[in-house]
Parts: C-alpha cells; sequence; structure tokens
C-alpha cells in the first residue's frame, strides 16, 4: 500500500523559516518522483518543486527559487523541503506526492495528506 504523510507545517513570521518531511512507504525512489504542491482556498492548486533522486534532478517553481530547497533522504524514505525566507504568499496547505514525471499535476499519482504553512507579516 503507497503511502505518503507530510509534516512540519506551522505559523511562521515573514522572513522565517520551516522544515516539510515527506515520509512514504509503499514504492521507492526509483518508482517515483517526489513532488511537493500548495493549495489556498478557491485557488488551483500549483506545484512548488520536485525531486528525482534516481536522475539527480530538481525543480522548483519561480516563486520559490533560491529560498526553497528540496532534498531527499533515502536511506528513510523522506523527502525534506528547507523554506526559507518565507513571504505571508507561501501561507497554504503544503501537499507532497508521488508522480510519474516532474512538472504539473498531470504525472501525480499518489498524493498525501497536506500540512498547512501559515506566514504571518
Amino acid at each position: 500500500e503507497v503511502q505518503l504523510q507530510a509534516s512540519g507545517g506551522g505559523l511562521v513570521q515573514a522572513g522565517g523559516f520551516l522544515r516539510l518531511s515527506c515520509s512514504f512507504s509503499g514504492f521507492t525512489f526509483d518508482d517515483y518522483r517526489i513532488g511537493w504542491f500548495r493549495q489556498v482556498p478557491g485557488k488551483v492548486r500549483e506545484g512548488v518543486s520536485c525531486i528525482s533522486s534516481s536522475e539527480g534532478r530538481t525543480d522548483y517553481a519561480d516563486s520559490v527559487k533560491g529560498r526553497f530547497t528540496i532534498s531527499s533522504d533515502n536511506a528513510k524514505n523522506t523527502v525534506h523541503l528547507q523554506m526559507n525566507s518565507l513571504k505571508p504568499e507561501d501561507t497554504a496547505v503544503y501537499y507532497c506526492a508521488a508522480a510519474r514525471y516532474c512538472g504539473g499535476l498531470g504525472g501525480v499519482r499518489y498524493w498525501g495528506k497536506g500540512t498547512q504553512v501559515t506566514v504571518s507579516s
């Protein structure tokens, strides 16, 4: 059974940082890429970052480049998203997902439950 669990969300002031973690089971890094997405009420879920551990590739949305860093811990089947210099517009529910490819929602095969990130001004 495939499972993904996101954690690490919380409330932080603008300029602060958070580290999200996505722990998964039921597949390996060779099977899927791991992506982070976020969604605010009334808006479409958007891609934030993605990692293909087997290809050594990472992708970022323009809005988070230079502030967020995605990394993988292959031994623990975990992906981290280090979020620095947070802005109020980063406030959203963050989801991790297993995807067939990085880039958009179309490649997502499995979703995890989200974790709320709130950045106060």
